[in-house]
């Protein structure tokens, strides 16, 4: 497309230009094995190749990276390939303007291709055996089958040297002089490149090379990439790109899994333009919903642009459009909610949780919570189909409890069953209909559940349905376009004190808290030192916390909870457990057991959240008496 045009410049303008994610997250997702080499897709399956440049290109991105990052002579030689090299590549450049000129043919817009360039994977002298003038070779065989096919652009990525970076342009500027060539560094948890330069240098030394773009790809996320992008824009007038991973991996049932919400790469991308980034994309762990999502914010920030540029704009942002990011915050805390009032004033909170119905038929549970209620429990919970069961929807069960038993609710909300869509359209209904209290979970996988073969979504995880639910709060949706009103939620994250993993629970509770949770409820807890820990770890970022309680009713219940829920419980509980000579016996000793982790963990926290077994809620009502105004239980 760009022909003999050679400034970024006369193609794009100044405008934000949005490119694509990974190609190897998705290809990995798809069920190709991270063994194989993924370059040589473009010969031996390029239908599934072209299917990931479209669905990039459905998202919104403008500018698609063929899939040759690795096809360098190096790299190929691994599997032994280096004979295909000129092939991969130019298989590379025409899958991927088969898909643009496709997009063309409907008229959506244009699309430009990019060929990719990695690193070699080898060390260069004098830390490794190849020459400078090896890798120069190298890197110009691969340019040369990328522009003989018809590349409009050159992506020089995730240079981790500047030795190295300087051979690929040099070899860029030599072989396809007519093509533009964004060049990018990749950056450590220090913020420097791998060889110990600082950004400022790479990009002055970048510029003076003669790349027509010059920024940061890669590295442990988008907060890393963003302050090496404000220090290139600071010592170099060249356009800026900026494509981060999507955090850093998580190893989640045994898979490296990539956390980063779309919705917080869309607010990365409008941080990045604000400070210089014209090109703004993805790399590992991006996919076409943080692509989507991210188009969204350039979308907006374009709409404000124009506005700003026009008298009209002007008129239409000053009457606050459904198109303008204009932000309504929520109210205090205390005027959310009974439960934000109750946190907010430092008043003892009790919750009992009741379980939704695997019917239609909530009766025996909106008399469960009227009883309650009339005991003085301030709220029921209610969980969204735990342990991956079909259940009731706990958005329906919350509003026949609020509106027939008189009790607020708070509505367990996972991220399993949704996509972002769902999810967002779910939250407005909600606080429509007065749900005002929210916990948000990342939710059970469904292998877990009666039904081990339905699909499983997670466009999100815990961490970022917080960062969606608390930009509602403010008036906006994920794309930074304005919903009219605040959602009022009083946001709730789950804790476990007692898991294996201590330090990555820490990890990710204090990313809940910067996310924007308001207070926690923790898992059931029978080990007050795990919990006393546990407390003392997140004092720098606490919030109030209430303690999850579950009265045991046997001692097959307390193996359960221990072998298949991986409950931490001591002992001495199981001794007791096991000693109670009949069932009634047992149920009495577990509420004993319960009423005495209340009084030792009261001082510690802001609340308890007490299970009802079995649905026995006037059990689970006797385990919390101590905190009830109103002492008088049902036997």
């Amino acid at each position: 497309m760009i022909g003999n045009v050679r400034t970024l410049k006369d193609i794009f303008a100044d405008r934000p230009v949005l490119c694509d994610g990974a190609m190897g997250t998705v290809l990995y997702a798809r069920g190709v094995f991270i063994n194989r080499c993924y370059d040589e897709l473009n010969l031996s399956d390029p239908a599934l190749i072209l299917s990931v440049h479209e669905e990039y290109l459905q998202s919104g991105a403008e500018i698609l990276e063929t899939n040759t990052f690795g096809a360098n002579r190096f790299r190929l030689a691994r599997h032994g390939l280096a004979s295909r090299t000129v092939e991969i590549n130019e298989a590379g450049v025409r899958i991927a303007r088969q898909a643009a000129e496709h997009l063309k043919d409907k008229q959506a817009g244009d699309a430009w291709v990019a060929g990719s360039i990695g690193p070699l994977g080898v060390h260069l002298e004098p830390l490794g055996k190849t020459s400078l003038e090896e890798a120069r070779a190298a890197f110009a065989e691969q340019i040369g089958a990328l522009a003989s096919a018809g590349a409009d652009l050159l992506i020089i990525e995730t240079m981790p040297a500047l030795n190295e970076a300087r051979e690929a342009l040099l070899a860029a500027k030599a072989t396809a002089p007519e093509l533009p060539v964004f060049l990018m560094v990749t950056v450590d948890d220090d913020g420097n490149c791998l060889d110990g330069s600082s950004p400022g240098q790479a990009a002055t030394l970048l510029t003076e090379w003669g790349a027509d773009a010059i920024g940061c790809n890669c590295s442990t996320g988008p907060a890393n990439v963003l302050t090496a992008i404000e220090a290139m824009r600071a010592a170099s007038s060249l356009p800026i790109v900026a494509m981060p991973n999507a955090g850093m991996p998580r190893a989640i049932e045994g898979r490296n899994i990539y956390l980063c919400s779309p919705e917080y790469m869309a607010s990365f991308a409008r941080k990045a333009i604000k400070a210089g980034a014209q090109f703004v994309g993805g790399c590992c762990g991006t996919t076409p919903n943080h692509i989507r999502a991210m188009k969204s914010a350039i979308r907006a920030i374009d709409a404000q642009n124009r506005n700003q540029n026009s008298a009209s704009g002007i008129a239409a942002q000053k009457n606050a459009t459904a198109t303008n990011t204009i932000e309504i915050p929520p109210a205090p805390l205390a005027e959310r909610s009974r439960i934000g009032a109750l946190i907010a004033e430092g008043t003892f909170v009790t919750l009992v949780e009741i379980v939704p119905p695997r019917g239609i038929d909530c009766i025996k549970e909106i008399e469960g919570a009227r009883l309650l209620a009339s005991l003085g429990v301030h709220a029921i919970n209610i969980p969204d189909s735990p342990r991956a069961s079909a259940r009731m929807s706990a958005q329906s069960l919350c509003i026949q409890i609020q509106q027939q038993a008189g009790i607020e609710t708070v509505l367990h909300y996972t991220c399993r069953d949704r996509n972002v869509l769902s999810i967002q359209s779910d939250l407005l209904g909600a606080s429509s209909i007065g749900l005002r209290n929210v916990l948000c979970l990342t939710g059970d996988p469904p292998k877990l559940g009666n039904y081990p073969d339905a699909t499983a979504v997670f466009d999100v995880d815990a961490i970022g349905l917080v960062n969606i639910v608390r930009r509602l709060n403010h008036g906006l949706d994920i794309g930074s376009n304005s919903i009219g009103a605040s959602t009022n939620f009083t946001i709730a994250v789950a804790a476990n004190p007692g898991v294996p993993d201590i330090e990555q629970e820490i990890r990710r509770f204090a990313w809940k808290v910067e996310a924007g949770a308001e207070y926690a409820i923790t898992q059931p807890v029978f080990d007050l030192r795990l919990l006393e820990s546990f407390l003392k770890r997140i004092e720098e970022f606490r919030i109030p916390v209430i303690a999850g309680i579950w009265p045991l009713t046997s001692l097959r219940n307390a193996e359960f909870m221990r072998n298949d829920l991986r409950v931490s419980m001591p002992e001495a509980v199981m001794l007791r457990m096991a000693q109670a000579e009949n069932p009634d016996a047992a149920r009495m000793e577990g509420v004993r057991i319960a009423q005495e982790m209340l009084t030792e963990a009261r001082p510690m926290v802001q609340g308890v959240q007490v299970s009802a077994p079995f649905g026995r809620y006037a059990l689970a009502a006797e385990a919390i008496a101590s905190v009830l105004p109103q002492t008088s239980l049902p036997r």
